[in-house]
């Protein structure tokens, strides 16, 4: 999900639930912009279920973590936020994911309680501070009430609150009743961060690593109920078919298969075992209404979208008149740019249980926006939204492909249930279903051209790009695109940091029936990729060092694309591409408000490049986790590179989705993978995010290297799709 999405939704009711049968403070805070306490109380089940922090009296601290954990590192990085203000050792720190409601756990950034766009950190900086630093100020002011003393006088250092003057001490769990009693602070002060002991630190490893290496963790496809059926759907062949009719008499004569359904989605198979409902899809004999079926192929596609990437379209950005510039330039240069359909391929496919009782409905899965879900679920189940209990889980990878902004796969579980009746369902997309079922990155064209002075300087600059919305057609179109622009089919093209005298980017909005979804850094991946190529490409006709080249048209309000540009430099030792067998290119590009550049070294391997090693700067404001920092952008630099080799989705003359597993749909191999050098910039500004800024500048860095090496340039992704 993009933080720039905020649909306004109604909050559903608040639940309580989670604090029953613990004791100790929990702490509630609703912060929304200046802080502001509600209210604490032993947690006996009576008390406001607004709570990010839980003390038990065994000194454990539970924070309840309203970002779900995808692998991202959210329920390290919000604890540790706690942890810092409240002067907690990392060894009593735990964390859980938040309950349902988005009054509580709104995520600021969108204005609904969802996960994605990199905004974990930066929307929870200072929330879960807050909380840290009012949790921290009520255990002295019940430590100082229990030993007659000032609170002035009190300090607390890893998890034990000390009174020097004294000789008292006493633990957070010796406390906890206590400090449930006092007055919540308000406007309580926090931490200056010189006097940061966690923040910024590597001292502390994931709260989630141990059960995950140990294969303790509960995946949503480890979850499993008394009685519960597996379920299997087969969805229709092509994008907008549906079912016309189907003969289910030898499916159910398959041991263990219980029952065959219709569902609007497609055909389901209910059965005892997964082994069941998955080898009975080739019993069913379907037909398909394909009479709004997508029947063409990728290249059928790809033509109809440069025809309009070539065409005036709808204007993004605007500065001087372009049309002039290039038309008296000394010479202009032009390219398209073709970017494929992709699956986001995580480990994990799309799955989910459901028990539906007489009295409400239970969810087990990982829902990356419950505000959105909640409503489809309860609305398909015919229930009233409060007796919905979501259980939000680890998940095995998402990459955008479980932030849906119309709920299709929990649609599906709900109807899975509400066909069936009470009884407990496990839905469960075998790998081709999540590979052919469509919600891909949008197939993109981007034409460019650029206009060159006499003396190699750029006077023009225009852009414009083809492919469908995201956004459009869900319940974010009317605040996202009240003009009908969709600013995350074209962001990373706009705003650029580079300072052209003329320029105009222009977006042109395609349909058809494939459903498109954000993929990891959504528009940036491909913008970044035909801006930064593209420049390459008139740096070097206008004779200019690529690197430099960029430094000097860098505009003077962005010091911090200089400093990471300059940085990145400097780690490579750059004084150009280099000769010989390895060559080195270089990209810039700012994402969910970090700024990366990388320069990768490449050499020929077979007609491919393989990427020796990549220095990457980054600059992400506060790096509160610098381990998970590093770690972000190692893993997006090879979820990219992986895609910049290797992977597309294609569909054959029919409309038939070709790639289906992971052996025609490949990830990058360990020993595909270069040595990576992450340096990151020291900053005292708010934190923003990394989860999806390394890979935007991988791709460009590599071709723009491939260029120096061998003088070719990939003008359509992956590299194995083209002649090169």
């Amino acid at each position: 999900m993009h933080p720039i999405l905020k649909p306004a939704f109604a909050p559903r009711p608040t639940r309580r639930g989670f604090l029953t049968g613990s004791a100790g403070l929990v702490l509630g805070l609703h912060i929304v912009g200046k802080a502001r306490a509600q209210s604490a109380a032993t947690a006996d089940g009576d008390f406001a279920p607004n709570a990010f922090i839980r003390i038990a009296p065994d000194n454990t601290v539970t924070v309840l973590v309203k970002h779900i954990e995808i692998g991202q590192g959210a329920n390290t990085g919000l604890p540790l936020l706690v942890a810092e203000e409240l002067d907690a050792d990392w060894s009593q720190m735990r964390a859980e994911q938040a309950p349902s409601d988005p009054v509580v756990y709104v995520n600021t950034a969108f204005g609904v309680q969802g996960t994605g766009g990199s905004t974990g950190l930066s929307n929870s900086y200072m929330t879960m501070r807050q909380a840290g630093a009012a949790a921290r100020a009520m255990l002295v002011s019940a430590a100082a009430d229990r030993w007659g003393v000032l609170p002035e006088g009190i300090t607390v250092s890893k998890g034990v609150v000390s009174h020097a003057d004294s000789g008292n001490s006493a633990t957070f769990g010796d406390l906890a009743d206590a400090a449930a009693l006092t007055p919540v602070p308000v406007d309580v002060a926090l931490k200056d961060p010189k006097d940061f002991t966690l923040i910024g630190g590597d001292k502390v490893t994931r709260l989630d690593g141990h059960a995950k290496s140990t294969g303790q963790a509960m995946f949503t496809i480890d979850v499993f109920r008394d009685d519960m059926e597996v379920v299997s759907v087969v969805h229709p062949p092509k994008f907008g078919a549906t079912v016309a009719s189907f003969n289910a008499a030898t499916a159910l004569a398959r041991p263990g298969v219980t029952a065959v359904r219709e569902l609007s989605s497609g055909v389901a198979i209910y059965a005892d075992d997964t082994y069941s409902a998955f080898k009975a899809r080739a019993d069913l004999d379907i037909e398909w209404d394909e009479s709004g079926a997508e029947t063409r192929s990728t290249d059928a596609i790809i033509e109809e979208f440069t025809a309009a990437a070539r065409a005036p379209a709808m204007v993004a950005e605007q500065t001087g008149d372009v049309d002039a510039a290039l038309a008296g330039a000394d010479r202009t240069i032009e390219a398209d740019y073709v970017f494929p359909y992709l699956a986001h391929a995580a480990l994990e496919p799309m799955d989910g249980v459901i028990e539906l009782r007489d009295d409400g409905a239970e969810i087990w899965s990982g829902i990356q926006i419950p505000t959105i879900a909640e409503p489809v679920i309860a609305g398909t189940l015919g229930i009233d939204p409060a007796t919905l209990t979501v259980n939000t889980m680890y998940t095995g990878g998402s990459f955008g492909r479980r932030s849906t902004p119309v709920s299709h796969f929990e649609k599906e579980l709900a109807e899975v249930a509400a066909k069936a009746g009470p009884g407990a369902y496990k839905l469960l997309w075998t790998r081709e279903d999540d590979m052919t079922g469509g919600y891909y990155r949008p197939l993109t064209v981007h034409h460019l051209r650029a206009g060159l002075d006499a003396a190699g300087n750029i006077t023009g600059w225009l852009n414009t790009i083809a492919n469908q919305s995201i956004v459009a057609g869900t319940p974010f179109e009317p605040m996202v695109m009240p003009e009908g622009m969709d600013p995350t089919a074209i962001e990373g093209s706009r705003d650029m940091a580079y300072d052209w005298p003329a320029n105009r980017v222009s977006w042109a909005q395609m349909k058809n029936p494939v459903p498109v979804l954000w993929w990891r850094s959504v528009g940036h991946t491909h913008t970044a990729y035909a801006t930064e190529t593209f420049l390459d490409q008139a740096l070097l006709a206008g004779g200019k060092d690529t690197v430099q080249g960029r430094l000097d048209l860098l505009k003077s309000d962005r010091p911090r694309d200089r400093a990471v540009l300059e940085r990145v430099a400097e780690m490579a030792n750059w004084s150009g591409p280099g000769t010989g067998d390895r060559r080195m290119g270089v990209a810039l590009h700012r994402s969910f408000g970090s700024y990366v550049a990388q320069i990768a070294e490449v050499e020929d391997r077979g007609g491919l490049p393989h990427v020796t090693r990549v220095w990457c700067a980054v600059d992400c404001g506060v790096a509160v986790t610098p381990d998970v920092v590093r770690a972000q952008m190692e893993g997006g630099i090879g979820y990219g590179l992986g895609t910049t080799l290797f992977d597309e989705i294609t569909m054959a003359e029919g409309g038939l989705v070709q790639q289906r597993n992971y052996d025609s749909y490949r990830m990058l191999a360990l020993p595909e993978m270069p040595q990576i050098e992450v340096s990151i910039i020291a900053s005292s500004e708010s934190p923003t995010g990394v989860g999806e800024p390394g890979t935007p500048p991988i791709a460009p860095a590599v071709s723009n290297a491939w260029r120096a090496l061998t003088g070719a340039m990939p003008y359509r992704l992956p590299y194995r799709a083209n002649s090169v």
